[in-house]
């Protein structure tokens, strides 16, 4: 990894010798940072691959930031380093700061200034299980699966699993995670109860008439659990899922593109109070991440990101199993790769921008299994969004980097009309359609879940 102390010393002799000239180059308006020595956390998976191009490509540098990026045992850890100051800031899964701010779990005013991507996870279930689902897959013209799988193909293994005494067990990595969420929407879209948690009766395990039991595992251990049999399946961020497929104790049968395409997935999170004391240092941290996430999603750096990420300070997987999603492709059945393009997003289609439309989707599914015990306001949602949720920052940053030519205005929203709202969305593997604007009405759509009642 870089030197900091070296090449913040290298850096240093170029601004005595040219220091007009950066400041122009790096957009003065925002203003040298107050804090220049900084530490960020992240998990070993691909979608932290904007960080490690921010350092690796100098982007952190280009802001007069000293970064050093550290891998996390686990996602508490990671959370509980940027409460107590440890970290600086960190990749997080997008419902970490909002469940904070709500008081679910840890309490604290943790911050989004961007997103870091779209997409990036998958469920897969064990062989005996695949074997056992396969029979209710429809075939396409060529023989193969036919995709998406919807869950109603596990719908009789987990019966068969019923009728023989055995629970059904499937991991994620945490209880306000991506990950938990997706694989409720799955589960409960194909007639499978995922379970209800209900933290003021100190029941906080999600298993309340669960037909299929979710527990937690971390993220690098899901291959290892699922080739033990503690659990039968998972859903997780890549590399894992290929990881499975690689030493052929799983399959992948469905992408959270085809849960929801294009959802949101990783955040940039931070202390409020961070952000409030070094706001020159926060918006150029959002400009270094910026500038990877547009790296990232040219295609001829892709394969280069590959490598990057393989090297185990960052992901430390095999660059074949990390290339086999990253560059637009994915692997179901062992030999069975299809493209998906959109299978990992940083920059494309807004990717970035932090909606307030995405915090609240998130909240719904924290009121739809009971994590949020009592009905709120469609105000509350957004109120709660607004807190966490800035896309003030985002723009700040946006115009310095425009203004100093790094990007263009073409690369961002239209901030004259944004409204933080992305408009009503349809494609879920239910076809049930969000609008952000209205989460109770979606919640009342939803066949599975609670809707205005209390456990």
């Amino acid at each position: 990894m870089r030197k900091p102390f070296a090449a913040r010393a290298k850096w240093l002799g170029l601004f005595a010798l040219c220091a007009a000239t950066l400041a122009a180059a790096r957009g003065a308006e925002v203003g040298w940072p107050e804090k220049d020595e900084l530490r960020l956390g992240f998990i070993k998976l691909t979608d932290m691959a904007p960080l490690a191009i921010a350092y690796e490509k100098g982007f952190f540098e280009d802001e007069g930031l000293y970064v050093t990026l550290e891998a996390q045992a686990n996602w508490k850890v990671l959370l509980d380093g940027v409460i107590d100051g440890r970290l600086d800031g960190a990749q997080m899964l997008a419902g970490q700061p909002l469940a904070a701010t709500i008081g679910f779990g840890t309490e604290a005013e943790i911050i989004v200034p961007l997103s870091l991507d779209l997409n990036g996870n998958a469920i897969t279930v064990a062989n005996e299980v695949w074997a056992m689902m396969k029979p209710h897959v429809p075939a396409g013209p060529d023989g193969r699966p036919q995709h998406p799988i919807g869950a109603q193909a596990l719908k009789p293994v987990v019966e068969h699993f019923k009728a023989e005494g055995r629970p059904f067990r499937m991991g994620m990595v945490f209880p306000v995670s991506t990950h938990n969420y997706e694989l409720r929407y799955w589960l409960a879209a194909g007639g499978l109860h995922p379970g209800y948690y209900a933290p003021h009766k100190g029941e906080v395990s999600g298993t309340i008439g669960a037909d299929v039991l979710l527990s937690v595992t971390p993220p690098p251990q899901m291959p290892a659990t699922l080739e033990a049999g503690t659990i039968h399946g998972y859903c997780v961020g890549e590399p894992w899922n290929q990881q499975a497929v690689f030493k052929g104790i799983g399959v992948p049968v469905i992408t959270d593109y085809e849960i929801w395409k294009n959802n949101p997935e990783k955040v940039f999170g931070l202390r409020r109070d961070f952000a409030e004391r070094y706001p020159n240092t926060t918006v150029r941290l959002v400009k270094a991440l910026l500038r990877a996430a547009k790296w990232l999603d040219d295609p001829a750096n892709r394969r280069e990101a590959v490598r990057i990420l393989a090297r185990p300070e960052y992901v430390g997987a095999d660059e074949e199993v990390i290339a086999n999603s990253m560059t637009g492709s994915f692997e179901y059945e062992k030999g069975d790769v299809r493209p998906v393009p959109d299978f990992n997003v940083f920059f494309r289609y807004h990717a970035t921008y932090p909606y307030y439309s995405d915090a609240i989707w998130y909240l719904t599914q924290m009121r739809r299994w009971g994590q949020i015990p009592e009905p709120k306001p469609d105000a509350w949602y957004l109120e709660v969004a607004r807190k966490v949720y800035r896309p003030d920052l985002y723009r700040r940053a946006a115009e310095a980097l425009i203004a100093g030519g790094a990007m263009s205005a073409d690369d961002f929203p239209d901030f004259a009309r944004e409204t933080g709202f992305r408009p009503p969305q349809a494609e879920f593997i239910d076809g049930i359609p969000y609008d952000g604007r209205r989460p109770n009405d979606y919640l009342r759509r939803l066949a599975i879940g609670l809707k205005d009642e209390v456990l």
